[in-house]
């Protein structure tokens, strides 16, 4: 009897070890579009493009986009490409571009890619743009491209404007994502409209900020900044201070590099607002 209570320990401890050591060697699976909801999928004969961010959609404004491309032959997820974009909108009598981003893969991803684009207009249904997706694999090029629904922003987090050097300018709000009653990260993107096509970005400029409220006598706030520009990402950051919940006007004007004011105004008792502004509530 004691030989077989023994041998029956014996058995439990090299099974507990045995699973401990299966458990060890499970590679877990992980899920590399967790948070990220489809916007659609963007398909030729040999790759399907899966189009993703927080959102589920396109807006106009600013739009962080991750990409996967699956092998419609294997249902296999494409590890190392190169891509690149070109979103277009359709008019009655031209088309354009707008802003965007190279692609890049998603650090500490290996089937996703990411980058930004820029949409400063739709169309009131959100028809009018396309986009067209470029990639190469192993040397080998391919192109996808379809149309797309941008929907209207309730806000305007973005706006296209003509600056007194007759230069085209876009400017988009990327953060705050979520406003708090506290001073927020203020980053802004700022782009010159070069031709159609290209949208560089402005670098060295200066962006003066006035938030106000209308509906609460047009009142200010405290320990705000002016955003300035940061070569490490190309976009202007400043401090933008929110003191209570409700809709905000930033006020803004585009400075250049010789102080020279572009666009905008400052706000007065006769001058509620700027000609150049960003929306945000909360």
């Amino acid at each position: 009897m004691k030989f077989r209570h023994v041998l029956l320990n014996l058995c439990i401890a090299v099974f507990a070890v045995s699973c401990s050591t299966d458990d060890n060697n499970d590679t877990p699976i992980i899920n590399e579009i967790e948070g990220l909801l489809k916007i659609q999928e963007i398909s030729n004969a040999t790759h399907t493009i899966e189009i993703f961010n927080t959102a589920g959609d396109f807006k106009t404004g600013y739009n962080n986009v991750s990409i996967r491309i699956k092998d419609n032959a294997t249902s296999n997820y494409i590890k190392n490409a190169t891509l690149s974009w070109m979103p277009m909108m359709q008019m009655p009598t031209m088309q354009h571009s707008c802003p965007k981003s190279e692609i890049a893969k998603t650090i500490g991803k290996e089937t996703v890619y990411e980058g930004f684009i820029i949409y400063q207009m739709t169309n009131t249904d959100g028809s009018g743009w396309s986009l067209t997706v470029n990639y190469a694999i192993d040397g080998t090029d391919y192109t996808a491209t379809d149309d797309i629904v941008v929907l209207q922003s309730e806000k305007q987090n973005t706006t296209s404007f003509m600056g007194s050097d007759n230069n085209r300018y876009i400017i988009a709000m990327i953060e705050p994502n979520n406003p708090k009653i506290a001073i927020n990260n203020l980053k802004v993107g700022l782009f010159k409209m070069e031709s159609m096509m290209t949208f560089p970005v402005v670098e060295n400029y200066t962006i003066t900020l006035d938030p106000r409220m209308p509906g609460m006598g047009n009142h200010s706030s405290p320990n705000n900044t002016d955003l300035s520009y940061n070569d490490e990402d190309y976009m202007y950051y400043g401090d933008l201070s929110l003191t209570m919940t409700g809709y905000w006007v930033l006020n803004l004007k585009l400075i250049n590099d010789q102080d020279a004011i572009l666009k905008g105004e400052d706000v007065t008792e006769t001058n509620e607002k700027s000609s150049l502004y960003l929306e945000l509530e909360f």
